[in-house]
């Protein structure tokens, strides 16, 4: 049996981010070759993986990052916060954040199948999570073209990495303004940019469901269709970020916010980890 330090078994954890007790045994196994135990964690990890298809990933990171004329947002995904707020998970991220910026691609497919560092980032992340031992998993992908950007990224715990995060794509020149819509997006939670971009069926779903509601409620039929209205206006003030009040100060809509401010808001995206 190899004589193995408590030194060899430090640097490798802090090389690879792996368990003590499988570092001992992978390095006990390579009779003290520091390069044969890597190779022994990482088979013993991928085939790890398969078995861990089914977790549940509700913890990761959001990570963004600018050029000229795009932003690419990301959610990677993992299981525990252990690894989530780890040196190796974050790096990885920060990878496959660039390369995917890099690339231009728009969809989790084409991400996975994009070239970094000798692999694609789908092999990249297999072998993250085989050294992790967590299964961890690119979940979106978002690339937003536009002329200036607004980027926000939020930490529920300040001893995790960013939680949520929000990239506005606009046109004018008050950042400051734009970077408090994007915190007001990441508050508020909108689906769509204007009560136009809601799809009808959805509209109508709405409106069957107020009506019953209200009359389950004992409204007179006469009023019914003020108050339905009502409740459709409330509605797209929930959904679409230009009817919403500010959250900064509820007296203004963000229509008005955005006028006053000379900004016309182009698109937008928000993630959360696990949402």
């Amino acid at each position: 049996m190899a004589d193995v330090s408590l030194a060899d078994i430090k640097a490798l954890r802090e090389r690879l981010g792996t368990g003590m007790v499988d570092t001992k045994n992978a390095l006990v196994e390579a009779e003290g070759d520091f390069d044969k135990a890597v190779e022994i964690l990482r088979l013993k990890g991928a085939k790890g993986n398969a078995k861990r298809a089914d977790r549940s990933t509700s913890e990761g990171l959001i990570a963004a990052v600018e050029s000229a004329t795009a932003t690419t947002m990301i959610e990677l995904a993992c299981e525990t916060d252990f690894v989530a707020k780890s040196e190796k998970f974050v790096t990885l991220g920060n990878t496959v954040l660039q390369a995917l910026a890099d690339s231009g691609a728009e969809t989790v497919d084409a991400a996975l199948a994009t070239p970094v560092d000798g692999t694609t980032v789908g092999a990249l992340i297999d072998d993250q999570a085989a050294i992790l031992g967590e299964k961890i998993e690119l979940r979106r992908v978002i690339r937003i073209a536009g002329d200036k950007f607004a980027v926000y990224l939020h930490r529920t715990n300040k001893d995790l990495p960013p939680q949520v995060g929000v990239v506005v794509a606009y046109t004018g020149d008050d950042a400051e303004t734009a970077r408090g819509v994007a915190q007001h997006i990441s508050f508020a939670d909108p689906i769509y940019l204007s009560r136009d971009d809601v799809p009808p069926s959805d509209v109508e779903k709405e409106r069957h469901i107020v009506e019953e509601i209200s009359r389950g409620e004992g409204k007179p039929e006469a009023a019914l269709p003020k108050i339905v209205e009502g409740r459709i206006t409330a509605y797209f003030k929930q959904v679409a970020l230009l009817e919403q009040e500010y959250a900064r100060d509820n007296k203004v809509t963000i229509t008005k916010v955005l006028a006053d401010a000379k900004l016309t808001v182009t698109a937008f995206a928000r993630f959360k980890v696990g949402a």
